[in-house]
């Protein structure tokens, strides 16, 4: 996928995704909302405590779309780095530190709500650094994380196994992985050729295996608002890996 063809790009996937991460439940559930949509909230949060308690030294977000995983894995870590294929997710999610960020929610038709992304208080996000970048072919000096994560990604890209041949010397032996997929794979992402041929798990358990341990499977909701009536409920499997130390 090139830049220009990102559909990651465009204004409307980008306030879709500020109101994903930083919106609170009122800005975006339906008054008549079940309880299973408000389950689904904070999905950014929720995936990066599938790592271990404890503070590490350096932590990386890939797909960070537009950073509040980022921003939360900051809370235990003294340098996080996240990066994403998107130029305007990455610019926002960098802007954020500065000040809230204002954009426009889709209500329906041209009728649009104003509001302002704010990140929650307690993080630390000069410890924080955004940068445009291909999970396929990540600049060879990153190496050596404590933990990796990478949310709702692997599914989106066009030869997965790139990435998976790549993490790990990614994460240090010891370090922990965190993947959440939704198996949600579609040709216009990834040509069928480059699917699993099995389940999704079955195949990161096989390219994995050799270089981390698995040690915990879960399916975390998430909820994405497209207009007032209309919204996203996906399940995202969430895998939690250990680097092994040989």
């Amino acid at each position: 996928m090139s830049a220009n063809s990102n559909p990651y790009e465009t204004e409307r996937l980008l306030s879709e995704y500020l109101l994903f991460h930083y919106g609170t439940a009122e800005e975006i559930l339906p008054g008549s909302a079940p309880a299973g949509m408000r389950d689904a909230l904070d999905f950014a949060v929720r995936t990066t405590r599938h790592f271990s308690p404890g503070t590490v030294e350096r932590t990386l977000d890939l797909g960070c779309a537009v950073g509040r995983s980022t921003y939360e894995m900051s809370r235990s870590s003294q340098e996080t780095l996240g990066i994403d294929f998107s130029q305007n997710f990455v610019r926002a999610a960098a802007a954020m530190a500065g000040a809230p960020l204002p954009y426009a929610r889709l209500d329906e038709a041209h009728k649009r709500t104003p509001l302002l992304a704010r990140l929650p208080e307690g993080l630390p996000p000069n410890q924080v650094r955004f940068e445009t970048g291909d999970a396929m072919n990540l600049r060879a000096d990153l190496k050596n994380f404590d933990r990796v994560h990478a949310a709702n990604l692997l599914c989106r890209l066009t030869e997965p196994d790139r990435l998976l041949e790549r993490l790990p010397s990614l994460v240090r032996p010891g370090g922990e992985l965190v993947i959440a997929t939704p198996c949600t794979w579609l040709g216009e992402y990834t040509p069928p050729q480059n699917w699993p041929q099995g389940s999704t798990l079955d195949w990161l358990k096989e390219k994995l295996g050799g270089h981390f341990e698995l040690i915990s499977v879960n399916d975390e909701p998430f909820l994405i608002r497209e207009t007032a009536r209309k919204f996203q409920w996906t399940a995202s499997m969430v895998t939690a890996w250990k680097r092994l130390l040989s």
